[in-house]
């Protein structure tokens, strides 16, 4: 089994609050029972409103969250070959790692949001050979060309702050290193797609962009981040969840927008300024990226695991749907009879 959004696993918490609510609900109710009645008149009582169903009713929800969470995690199991079409264009990723991408003017990141990117277009470009740069301070190449969009997700599930190696942000250098890593096979298109949110330090991605186009690489930039005020930094410590600050005051970052743009005309692609809105990079990917670098040449078999997700989701809607008529059946046994008054007498 793998999971393929192993970044969603925070939703975690929401099973502990849930158990530990239920646990000290049950708690109490039988602490008040406790102070209100004998022993023998209590489990009376307790029978006649149902606790063995407060406590059944605690476990189907608690159940049902923790199906919901490894659902979202997209489980994937057993594979199955499908037959797609295949284009002569190679793609490599350049993909921001640096603090700044921590911002979380998207949700959950501007690098979570990067990542969802990146995956709407393995989704849309089955059969195409994908690779995968991350910079910061060092740009590092996490995954090589490759038809293996599982290996692929799987290094992209790993990457985060800093995975390029030092802090600041290379961009330059990370777009050099993905023009270099391109095979030389004749007849092929080649293209890079950054995702960052422009922040540079010195390290001539323009120049670096139109070397590559001069190479046969074209560019294509994707803006991160709110270009107007943008946003702060958080971090950690000591579990305490602070802002980065310089010299006392705290960081704002904003998507450098003109840059982007700049570096996408050198390199003779365009600018993507998704800025905080979520687009679909996948069919912007099929309807103008891949259109302008390459063209369907033949088909080949792809390997692809199966989503399990369904095994997860369905179960747990059951639950909660049996949960809701549980409650609604007790609350209905407890109510009294519409056509009698509260002060009449009970026929025998």
């Amino acid at each position: 089994m793998q999971f393929l959004h192993i970044d969603l696993f925070y939703w975690a918490w929401t099973i502990v609050v849930a158990g530990v609510l239920v646990s000290v609900g049950l708690s109490a109710r039988t602490r008040a029972w406790r102070k209100l009645a004998t022993a023998d008149m209590r489990a009376r009582l307790m029978a006649s409103t149902g606790a063995l169903r407060h406590g059944l009713r605690g476990c189907m929800l608690v159940t049902a969250l923790a199906l919901l969470v490894i659902g979202l995690l997209d489980p994937r199991w057993g594979v199955r070959y499908e037959r797609v079409s295949q284009r002569n264009i190679d793609v490599m990723f350049v993909l921001d790692t640096s603090r700044s991408m921590l911002a979380n003017d998207l949700s959950p990141s501007r690098l979570g949001r990067a990542r969802q990117y990146i995956d709407d277009v393995l989704e849309a470009a089955a059969g195409d050979r994908m690779g995968l740069v991350t910079f910061a301070g060092q740009a590092a190449l996490a995954v090589p060309l490759t038809r293996d969009t599982t290996a692929l997700r799987l290094s992209l599930n790993t990457v985060g702050p800093r995975t390029g190696g030092a802090g600041g942000s290379l961009l330059g250098d990370a777009i050099r290193l993905a023009a270099d890593s391109f095979t030389n096979d004749a007849g092929g298109s080649k293209a890079i797609i950054v995702l960052s949110d422009g922040d540079d330090m010195d390290s001539w991605p323009i120049e670096a962009a139109a070397a590559a186009l001069e190479a046969g690489v074209r560019v294509w930039t994707v803006g991160l981040g709110d270009a107007e005020t943008g946003a702060r930094i958080p971090i950690e410590i000591d579990g305490e969840r602070l802002f980065f600050t310089h010299e006392g005051e705290e960081v704002w970052v904003r998507m450098q927008g003109e840059l982007l743009e700049q570096i996408a005309l050198a390199g003779d692609g365009a600018f993507i300024p998704a800025g905080t809105s979520n687009i679909d990079l996948g069919d912007i990917y099929e309807q103008i990226i891949a259109p302008e670098s390459g063209r369907r040449t033949s088909t080949t078999m792809v390997e692809q695991l199966i989503p399990r997700y369904v095994w997860f989701i369905a179960p747990a809607l059951v639950l909660l749907v049996l949960e809701w008529l549980l409650g609604r059946c007790w609350t209905t046994g407890l109510s009294m009879p519409h056509d009698r008054k509260p002060n009449e007498e009970v026929p025998a």
